[in-house]
């Protein structure tokens, strides 16, 4: 086995870069003339919010641009701390602002887990300029930052990295031998660089874990480097290594809700490939699988209605066999009722309506009831014209009557328009044939009223 000497810190905290030019990734900010090299050329650092997935270099940014601009770095954790070391900081940034004019840039990650009364702590110190703000957040700011707060900090959105800048991270971490593994002159198999840099799923944090531990499995297997052979680093090391890969995803965060709207909009597109795969994709990232089965039930009314009727029912089955059979066995039927779903015809025609009828109701009250359609159980009822004039449908041959059964105020409104998909293709056919006779029938009484 091969001698190592234990290093204080894990490789991906020792190859954090210290300069811009050593960053990976995120061009779209620091590349040339790109806006974070601005402001490290210009000397100067507003207030910033990161917003990005975990890995994705928010906090080394922020370290980069505290060092350009030779400010005192305040690295602070929403996690453990509270107003009590706001204050703390507040006053150690007073007296550095008077005694040699250094600015003070605090950074404070996970922002989002600040409550409002904490958030509004940092206000007058950062629009007093004391304070120069960077929050690094992986939830959505809207949602999560105050808007007093956020009005004062410029958001700049960090993308997961692409495997290719995984890849090259992974190679200076192995040739650095400073920071890196490059005292232990490993090599990689091309085979195991692919994986290690789609497993990261976009984390350079991950990869530099996964990579430490895939060098020290590969060394702990050496006896010893006499063969003058470099250690290398398989496939079959980093599938070790690897074991289950865990997935980006917040069952409660802002990737919850890009994938659920991911699943929808595939369904609603009539899209069973792209149903299939967002609703797999939650599934492996820890989602309630109950939670899916809702979403789906309400999609069969919202999006399908009854344009095929059966979708309901397919998507109560699937709850329910989800329900007696939990997962594995279960996931199947979420499987299924997602295809079934997406391959349905589609109409939101009762969700249109039913918006609609809302807003009559909202708009006009609580109109009454015509009596001609109320109940008159007693004498007295019947005295004051409960269901007078009301016709019994059934007594009718084609069990139509031609009476109104809205308020007067909305008379003749239509609020269900059936498409021609599926099956309310014909439901319209069967309206469209039932109000030409209802037609006919008006016409015919008018006739008859004006030659009597």
């Amino acid at each position: 086995m091969i001698a190592r000497t234990p290093r204080p810190s894990p490789l991906a905290e020792r190859m954090r870069p210290q300069r811009l030019d050593d960053f990976v990734g995120q061009q779209h900010l620091v590349g040339e003339g790109k806006f974070l090299r601005q402001l490290i050329e210009g000397g100067t650092i507003p207030s910033l919010v990161f917003w990005g997935p975990p890995g994705s270099g928010k906090t080394t940014l922020a370290t980069i641009l505290a060092r350009a601009v030779a400010a005192r770095f305040v690295f602070f954790s929403a996690v453990l701390s509270g107003v009590k070391e706001i204050r703390q900081i507040v006053e150690q940034a007073k007296i550095q602002r008077d005694q040699g004019g250094q600015p003070t840039i605090l950074f404070v990650d996970e922002i989002h887990r600040f409550n409002k009364s904490q958030q509004d702590a940092f206000l007058p110190h950062v629009e007093s300029g004391l304070l120069t703000l960077i929050g690094a957040t992986t939830e959505n700011p809207s949602f999560e930052i105050t808007a007093p707060l956020l009005s004062r900090c410029q958001v700049l959105l960090l993308a997961p990295l692409q495997p290719e800048d995984i890849a090259q991270v992974i190679r200076r971490a192995l040739a650095d031998e400073a920071d890196g593994l490059g005292e232990h002159r490993l090599r990689i198999e091309e085979e195991a660089l692919g994986l290690l840099a789609e497993a990261a799923d976009g984390d350079c944090r991950r990869a530099l874990n996964y990579l430490e531990t895939a060098a020290n499995l590969t060394l702990d297997a050496r006896p010893d480097s006499a063969s003058g052979q470099a250690p290398t680093i398989t496939a079959a090391c980093v599938g070790e290594t690897l074991q289950q890969k865990t997935l980006r995803y917040d069952a409660s965060g802002e990737e919850h809700y890009n994938l659920i709207s991911a699943l929808h909009k595939s369904l609603r597109d009539s899209d069973p490939d792209g149903a299939m795969y967002w609703l797999a994709r939650m599934l492996a990232g820890g989602e309630d699988p109950m939670y899916l089965a809702r979403r789906m039930i309400r999609f069969a009314s919202e999006d399908i209605g009854n344009a095929d009727p059966q979708a309901l029912r397919v998507a109560l089955d699937c709850r329910d066999a989800y329900h007696m059979l939990g997962s594995p066995e279960g996931d199947l039927a979420l499987i299924q009722a997602a295809a079934y779903l997406a391959t349905a015809p589609k109409s939101n025609a009762l969700y249109a309506g039913f918006a609609k009828v809302r807003a009559d109701i909202q708009r006009t009250g609580s109109l009454p009831v015509p009596l001609h359609l109320r109940n008159a159980p007693t004498a007295l009822m019947k005295d004051f014209g409960y269901g007078r004039g009301y016709q019994y449908a059934h007594d009718d041959r084609d069990a139509l009557v031609l009476q109104e059964h809205l308020p007067p105020e909305l008379a003749g409104t239509v609020y269900y328009e059936p498409t021609n998909r599926g099956y309310e293709a014909v439901i319209k056919d069967r309206l469209t044939k039932w109000k030409q006779i209802l037609k006919q029938r008006a016409q015919h009484h008018a006739h008859k009223k004006n030659t009597d």
